[in-house]
């Protein structure tokens, strides 16, 4: 494909379009497509083109679209798109009747994905990303599939991870293969329409993703005591622990940014990958949900609430918000604490009210809350994933203890695990976000953990009573869904398959691939951060760390 074989003056037209959109196309229902005069866009529309980097303006002319490439665990791979119509344009073929700003939100691209002729792949984007400006006027455009040094921050990111997690990654084998991409308009406005191809392009690639281990090329790192906790002289695994080492070094499991394993209270595998340290915060995302159900257990035992079986309405004046019920007054906080309360809120439904990305964008999250309908017919007390409770707990327990719950907990919980480094996202209200977002070091994540281990106590004190911890680490509520898995009081709940048995853990769980394993009936805590944020492989690639090496290499 001869693709740019222009002079200057015709390259920064071409720039343009990629960074301006040199088309500048209405949505008013009256106006026509936009007329393309450029002649390296006239010359490409209706192609897909790929390259190992990211097109810049300034990289435009030494551009090189891919015919051949060497697929390995660490590759980037960028398309660049050439429409004839913006999007909107279209979706207006498929629904005349409506406007522009209809179109948007009930239609966008479909992107079909192909491996050696076969469909593997096809998923519909949903309505708002690219954003409607873009619908509304580009041609031409430029997006990553895989960007290792920024995954999951774009769309199309998302829609390739998705694709290689249903099935992509299996199809795409070890040795040659042929990959093509089509891109066609869909709406649905009360019926599913789906257009014609508008750009499709293929690439031949070579998959070398497989990991060679030289043993003796590997080492692991010297374990160093730290505060609170010691180096342990127990045997484990080491060659299991350095294949993972080798495995996350090479990308074969991606994002990963720690590894810390204690036994018995003490450190016995510590590992940092992709510039991360031990001096590192990480970001867990949810993981901070269970900081405030720890903060509850601490504030029932210093009598600032009676038990987890009190209600809204003892605490609120619920009818100064919207939709008020005695079903939203009679929720209890374990409501909250086992995501089973009747607010209609479920993260995993993208049309709930109470959906969190609804949530984040106000200016009053608590408000926003306890302004949210019941549903007793949809959730009947079942378990649904509802960050906004999360958040509801912490701004409950800011209000009830006598100092902000940010220095409540530093008092009371990270003082005494002597942990002095973290950092605590807010609300819009200032008060610590329990929706997620704390950032410790590995270590210190490791001791929380191991305070649960310890039944509550720190050095000889009882930090968190053992009846907290108890009714914690106790399966509260099943998961639809998901046999054999069970969530507590915002912790989850499984057991993980080792040579025949089974290992029972209650853990934390964050966005990225963040755990806090407290394991029932061995003496471990284990702590995995990463950053694999949006990715639908960030969780299962941590259950097979666990399962295949980690605990292999350390159950006796």
């Amino acid at each position: 494909m001869n693709l740019f074989p222009l002079r200057p003056t015709a390259l920064m037209t071409c720039a343009m379009l990629f960074f301006c959109c040199a088309v500048n196309a209405q949505v008013a229902m009256d106006k026509k497509s936009p007329v393309i005069t450029d002649p390296v866009h006239k010359s490409n529309i209706g192609k897909i083109v790929f390259t190992d980097k990211p097109v810049k303006v300034s990289q435009l002319a030494e551009a090189k679209p891919l015919q051949q490439y060497r697929m390995t665990n660490k590759s980037d791979l960028f398309l660049t798109v050439f429409l004839g119509n913006t999007m909107t344009g279209y979706l207006q073929q498929l629904a005349p009747k409506l406007d522009s700003e209809a179109l948007v939100k009930s239609g966008n691209y479909q992107f079909s994905y192909y491996v050696d002729h076969k469909l593997i792949y096809q998923t519909n984007l949903m309505p708002g990303a690219p954003s409607p400006e873009q619908q509304n006027t580009l041609t031409v455009w430029s997006k990553p599939l895989i960007d290792n040094a920024h995954e999951g921050q774009y769309w199309s990111q998302s829609a390739w991870n998705r694709f290689m997690y249903n099935g992509g990654d299996k199809a795409l084998t070890e040795g040659n293969h042929t990959l093509k991409i089509e891109l066609r308009p869909y709406i649905n406005s009360g019926t599913l329409t789906i257009g014609n191809v508008i750009a499709a392009g293929s690439l031949n690639l070579t998959v070398n993703k497989k990991i060679v281990v030289d043993l003796n090329k590997v080492s692991l790192s010297p374990v160093k005591p730290y505060a609170g906790l010691k180096v342990s002289n127990e045997s484990f695994d080491r060659d299991k622990i350095k294949t993972l080492k080798a495995n996350i070094e090479a990308d074969a499991f991606r994002h990963i940014t720690s590894v810390v394993v204690i036994k018995n209270g003490k450190i016995l595998i510590e590992e940092y990958f992709n510039k991360a340290t031990r001096d590192s915060l990480h970001d867990v995302r949810s993981v901070g949900k269970s900081f405030a159900s720890t903060m509850t257990g601490i504030a029932i035992n210093d009598g600032f609430l009676k038990s987890e079986n009190q209600s809204l309405g003892e605490f609120y004046d619920l009818k100064s918000y919207e939709h008020y019920s005695a079903k939203k007054a009679n929720t209890t906080l374990k409501e909250l604490l086992t995501m089973s309360s009747d607010f209609d809120g479920n993260d995993d439904d993208g049309d709930s009210p109470g959906n969190e990305e609804n949530m984040y964008p106000t200016a009053d999250w608590l408000k926003f809350t306890l302004d949210l309908p019941m549903d007793t017919l949809k959730y009947k007390g079942q378990w649904h994933y509802f960050t906004c409770g999360a958040m509801l707990m912490g701004s409950l327990l800011d209000k009830l203890v006598p100092v902000s719950l940010e220095s409540y907990a530093d008092a009371k919980l990270f003082k005494p695990l002597n942990i002095s480094r973290y950092e605590w996202q807010y609300t819009p209200q200032k008060v610590a976000n329990t929706a997620g977002g704390i950032r410790m070091n590995a270590l210190d994540f490791a001791k929380y953990g191991q305070l649960y281990k310890n039944d509550g106590l720190w050095n000889g004190k009882q930090v968190l009573s053992k009846t907290w911890v108890d009714k914690t680490l106790t399966k509260q509520i099943e998961i639809p869904g998901r046999p054999e898995e069970f969530y507590s009081y915002l912790f989850w709940n499984k057991k993980y398959q080792v040579k025949g048995k089974e290992y029972e853990t209650f853990y934390c769980s964050g966005n990225g691939g963040n755990k806090i394993f407290v394991f029932k009936d061995q003496p471990l805590v284990v702590v995995i951060t990463a950053t694999a944020y949006g990715t639908p492989y960030a969780h299962p690639q941590v259950d097979k760390i666990m399962q295949e090496y980690i605990l292999p290499a350390v159950i006796k």
